[in-house]
C-alpha cells in the first residue's frame, strides 16, 4: 500500500508488516475491530512506514515464500531494536525465529485446514481465554515449521503437526503463531489478537469511524487545497460514499460523473440521478457511453482484457469530462483496501495478483491528475459504517456490492447489448425474489451469470435451443472470503421458473456451489 500524503497519524496505531498472505487484510481488520488504528506495509516498504507511524506494537504476517530459500523476505531490523511488542503469523512466525537465532526446516506435508492445539502454558495472549491443559480448534496453512527456538522464547502451545505451534518471549513481548488467528476458521483467533493489541501493547482501543471521517476529510482538504476534483460515480455504495464524504471537505469543488456504459442493473441510471439530484446537492454529470463500451467490447472474450478496456474507456471519459468542466486537478474514486491488494504484484507489495481492478493502478501521465481515494484503507463493512456516520439510510447502505465493469464479467464470452438486456431482467427477477424472501440483507452479494452455453429445452410442445444462467449468492464479511447462500430447494425452483418464464433467451438455470477460495465472487 503506497504511503499516504499529508497523513495525520492516530496516536496509537498497530503496523503490520505483509509478507504477502492473501489473508494479511483480515489482520487489520481484527485490529479495528479491535478499536485500534492499523495499517498493512509491504515487508520492502515496512522501515518507512514504521518511522511515518510510530506504531504501539508490530505484527509480522503470513506469506507464500520459504524462509529456508535464499532471498526470502526479512523483517526490517529496526523493528526488532524498537522494543515494541511483535506478534508473528506464520510465515511471521518462522521469518522471526530466523532473524533471531533459531531455527526453520522445510515440512514434509505441511499442515492445512482445521487443527487442534493444546495450550500447556500460561501466556499474556491467553488471558481470559484459554486455560493450561485445553484444546482449542485453529486454522493452519503451511509447509515449512520451526524446528529450534530462537533465545529467549519457550512453547506454549503445541498442535500435532506444529510442536512449536504457539511460542513466546514474555520477556521482551515476542509472540509466534503457526496457525492462523485472523480467519474465521480460529474461532477464538479475534480474542488472541486484542489480547496483544490491548494487553500487551496496552492500548485503549478508541479508534472510531467519527475520527477516521474526520481524519479523513482533513487530509481530503489538505491534499486538494483549492484544485477541483471529478468522482467517477457507479451508483455503488463505495463510489457514492467517496463522494458523500470529499463533498462534505470540499463541497462544490466536486462534480461527479456517472457513465452509463451500457453493463448496469435494471433502473440503476434512475436510482443515481434521483439519489443525488433529489437528496444531495451535488453537480452530476452523466454520460451515455453504451454504444463505445459496446463497440470496444465487440469480440473480446479474455476478461482480464474486457477490465483493462473498460479501466481504460473510463479514464477517455472522464479526461473528457473533465475539460468539459474547464478543467479539474484530481480524479476521486471509491477504490476499496481489498481492490489494492488483489492488484498488487509481489514486486510492488508481496501479494500475488489475482485479478486486475479497474480502478486501480494511477492515471495515464498525460492527464495530469491526481487521484483521490479516501477509502483506499478501508474493508466493504467499514465503508458502510462510514456511510451511516455521513448520514446515508441503511437501505442504501446495506446495497450488495456491484463491480466496476459492470455486467461485463458477469457475461463470460462476448458482451453484446442483446445479452446485457437478457442478463439485466434475469437478475431484477432473482434480486426481487430475494426480497420479497426477506434475505437481502443475510447476503453480502447476489447476482445472475449469463453463461456462453445453450442447452436444449422444451417449452410448451416446441423444442428450444436457448442460453444457462447461473445464479450466485454469498455471505461474507469482506469480501476476502466468502462461503455459498444455503438456499432451500423450494426458493431455488420459484426462481427458476419464474426466469425461464419471463425472460425470453433462457431455458436452463443452475446454482453456484462454490465459495471462495478457491473461485472468486464474481465469475470473472
Amino acid at each position: 500500500m503506497p504511503e499516504s500524503k499529508t497523513h495525520s497519524e492516530p496516536s496509537d496505531s498497530i503496523l503490520i508488516i505483509d509478507f504477502g498472505s492473501q489473508v494479511t487484510q483480515l489482520i487489520a481488520r481484527r485490529v479495528r475491530e479491535a478499536g485500534v488504528y492499523s495499517e498493512i506495509a509491504p515487508f520492502n516498504n515496512a522501515e518507512a512506514a514504521f518511522a511515518r507511524m510510530q506504531p504501539k506494537g508490530i505484527i509480522l504476517s503470513g506469506g507464500p515464500a520459504s524462509t529456508t530459500q535464499a532471498g526470502s523476505p526479512r523483517a526490517p531490523q529496526i523493528v526488532f531494536d524498537s522494543g515494541l511488542p511483535i506478534l508473528g503469523i506464520c510465515y511471521g512466525q518462522q521469518t522471526m525465529m530466523m532473524q533471531l537465532g533459531g531455527h526453520v526446516s522445510e515440512g514434509d506435508g505441511g499442515e492445512f485446514g482445521r487443527a487442534f492445539i493444546e495450550v500447556e502454558k500460561p501466556c499474556a495472549l491467553f488471558d481470559g481465554l484459554w486455560q493450561t491443559d485445553e484444546k482449542h480448534q485453529v486454522w493452519m496453512s503451511h509447509g515449512d515449521k520451526v524446528t529450534s527456538l530462537a533465545p529467549g522464547f519457550e512453547v506454549v502451545a503445541t498442535s500435532d503437526g506444529a510442536p512449536y505451534a504457539f511460542i513466546a518471549d514474555e520477556a521482551r513481548q515476542y509472540y509466534g503463531i503457526q496457525f492462523h488467528p485472523e480467519v474465521v476458521h480460529t474461532p477464538d483467533g479475534a480474542k488472541l489478537i486484542s489480547n496483544f493489541v490491548h494487553k500487551v501493547c496496552g492500548l485503549a482501543g478508541d479508534w472510531t469511524m467519527a475520527e477516521f471521517r474526520a481524519t479523513k476529510i482533513a487530509e481530503i482538504r489538505a491534499q486538494v487545497g483549492s484544485g477541483r476534483v471529478i468522482c467517477g460515480l457507479s451508483g455503488g455504495v463505495d463510489s457514492s460514499v467517496a463522494a458523500i464524504l470529499i463533498h462534505e471537505a470540499i463541497g462544490d469543488q466536486l462534480t461527479c460523473v456517472f457513465v452509463d456504459h451500457g453493463l448496469l442493473r435494471m433502473n440503476e441510471r434512475a436510482q443515481v440521478e434521483t439519489l443525488f439530484r433529489d437528496h444531495y446537492n451535488i453537480p452530476l454529470v452523466v454520460v451515455d457511453a453504451e454504444e463505445r463500451f459496446m463497440a470496444g467490447l465487440s469480440g473480446v472474450t479474455d476478461p482480464e482484457k474486457k477490465r483493462k478496456f473498460i479501466g481504460a474507456e473510463f479514464i477517455n471519459v472522464f479526461e473528457e469530462e473533465a475539460k468539459k468542466i474547464g478543467g479539474a486537478d484530481f480524479l476521486a474514486q471509491g477504490t476499496l483496501y481489498p481492490d489494492v491488494i488483489e492488484s498488487v504484484s509481489f514486486t510492488g507489495g508481496p501479494s500475488v495478483t489475482i485479478k486486475s481492478h479497474h480502478n486501480v493502478g494511477g492515471l495515464p501521465a498525460r492527464m495530469n491528475m491526481q487521484l483521490v481515494e479516501p477509502l483506499r484503507e478501508l474493508f466493504k463493512d467499514e465503508v458502510r459504517v462510514l456511510g451511516r456516520e455521513l448520514g446515508l439510510n441503511d437501505q442504501f447502505v446495506g446495497r450488495h456490492p456491484f463491480p466496476g465493469p459492470g455486467l461485463a464479467i458477469r457475461i463470460p464470452g462476448e458482451v453484446t447489448k442483446e445479452r446485457c438486456d437478457v442478463l439485466r431482467k434475469a437478475d431484477a427477477v432473482y434480486l426481487e425474489e430475494i426480497r420479497n424472501a426477506g434475505l437481502y440483507d443475510a447476503i453480502w452479494q447476489a447476482f445472475a451469470v449469463l453463461l456462453p452455453v445453450r442447452t436444449v429445452g422444451v417449452m410448451g410442445d416446441g423444442r428450444t435451443y436457448d442460453n444457462v444462467c447461473a445464479l450466485r449468492a454469498v455471505t461474507s464479511t469482506d469480501g476476502m472470503t466468502a462461503d455459498i447462500y444455503p438456499f432451500e430447494s423450494a426458493f431455488l425452483s420459484r426462481v427458476s421458473t419464474r426466469i425461464i418464464n419471463e425472460v425470453k433467451g433462457i431455458n436452463r438455470v443452475v446454482y453456484d456451489y462454490t465459495s471462495k477460495p478457491p473461485g472468486t465472487i464474481e465469475w470473472e
